[in-house]
């Protein structure tokens, strides 16, 4: 679809901005987009000629949803696997390995199509930035391959070669392997390194050594952690000075506690960023684990991103609007909190909050995750008057029409 050198989206009934000083949700609202950026938000009454308008008929309009962590090149089916869990096997890291002898043998074309279309289902649910993880091909051929592939058609790509040692390889010398020409293939075309720091994956020793790798590197950190068990990864990862720990169903106090205090310097006003509690509703329910503390660690004073994991094992959804609804009505966190998490808490995990930084092709982007002047142009109208109604009508289509980047793609 072609877009206006200006558009108003006016008559808006309720604006979620994540923008702290106007409080964050305006009502009888409007929105300025000018070219790819947001020009200027405010009240209907006051808002501005434009070239192009759109009426949101009292409807609510918030900022595209930023889905933080998502598994989405690869081939292959795991409905078997999914099938033995609802009969009652226990999930174990493992299964991975299943998917990643179908993503070996497939081709290039067949890789990309797919990656197309889970992305093409994300957008028409609302979603406006992603971020994806290569660790389906464990060579240094196919993790190259599927970062290239990925970084076509998503906003970050985070190498996880530790994702699982393959299967037949000796766990040393495949560390030595991630950890040295894998990572210097990979490097050019990721902005970020991930570890799986748990039991049938990468222990403590492994985790640090993938974490110390990404910072000779010069690239950001990410940890899959505590999802199976207590374990070191938020220790590890707060450590490190990671982006994001993600997962979370297992959480000590002192785990809880260490988020939180990540990020005691920066809402003082210092500007060190600390960690994200990036929690994976979707996931925990799949794999019949603890759904995450996402109530305690809000509390606590935590920075909280909700994401998909869309993959094909333990979560084979890109649907955040269903990941809101969970967070709602199963963890105990508000609608607004919940929506927050899912577009500027995601935002913060990839470090996309502010102006500036730069997609897979290089070129600078404005902050996503808010509605503010400056910030990318990227929204999604609800048929609905209220973001409550993602929460109180759980499943219903409620996306009526979504912006990235100011152009209309749903």
């Amino acid at each position: 679809m072609t877009r206006s050198a200006s558009l108003l989206i006016d008559n808006i009934g309720e604006l979620t901005t994540n923008d702290d000083a106007g409080g964050g949700r305006l009502h009888d609202a409007a929105v300025l987009i000018e070219r790819d950026r947001i020009a200027w938000v405010g009240a209907a009454a006051d808002a501005p000629a434009a070239d192009e308008r759109v009426d949101a008929a009292g409807r609510a309009v918030l900022p595209g949803w930023v889905d933080s962590h998502t598994h989405l090149v690869f081939a292959g089916d795991r409905t078997a696997e999914f099938e033995a869990r609802m009969a009652g096997e226990a999930y174990a890291a493992g299964g991975i390995n299943v998917t990643v002898e179908a993503t070996r043998a497939a081709t290039d074309a067949a890789l990309e199509a797919n990656l197309e279309r889970l992305v093409a289902e994300a957008r028409r649910g609302g979603t406006t930035t992603i971020e994806t993880k290569t660790g389906y091909g464990l060579t240094v051929r196919d993790e190259q391959r599927a970062a290239v592939i990925a970084g076509r058609h998503v906003d970050a790509v985070t190498f996880l070669g530790a994702h699982v040692v393959p299967a037949g390889a000796d766990p040393e010398g495949y560390l030595d392997l991630v950890t040295g020409p894998m990572l210097d293939a990979v490097a050019p075309h990721v902005s970020a390194v991930d570890v799986f720091c748990e039991r049938g994956a990468f222990d403590e020793a492994a985790t640090e050594r993938v974490l110390a790798a990404a910072g000779r590197a010069g690239l950001a950190t990410r940890v899959h952690g505590n999802q199976l068990g207590h374990g070191p990864g938020v220790r590890l990862a707060v450590g490190a000075g990671s982006l994001s720990v993600d997962h979370l169903g297992f959480l000590s106090e002192d785990d809880v506690s260490a988020l939180a205090d990540s990020w005691a310097e920066w809402s003082g006003g210092s500007g060190r960023r600390g960690t994200v509690a990036t929690v994976l509703p979707a996931c925990d329910l799949s794999t019949r684990m603890p759904l995450a503390p996402a109530r305690a660690l809000l509390d606590a004073g935590a920075v909280l991103a909700i994401a998909s994991n869309a993959n094909p094992g333990t979560s084979y959804t890109s649907s955040m609007a269903f990941c809101v609804a969970t967070a709602v009505l199963q963890m105990g966190v508000t609608v607004q909190e919940a929506v927050r998490a899912a577009t500027l808490g995601g935002a913060i995990a990839l470090g996309m909050d502010r102006d500036g930084w730069r997609d897979p092709s290089g070129a600078e982007q404005g902050a996503v995750g808010v509605v503010a002047p400056g910030a990318r142009a990227d929204l999604q109208l609800l048929d609905a008057p209220s973001v409550t109604h993602l929460a109180y009508r759980p499943g219903m289509p409620l996306v009526q029409g979504v912006w990235r980047a100011g152009q209309r793609i749903v």
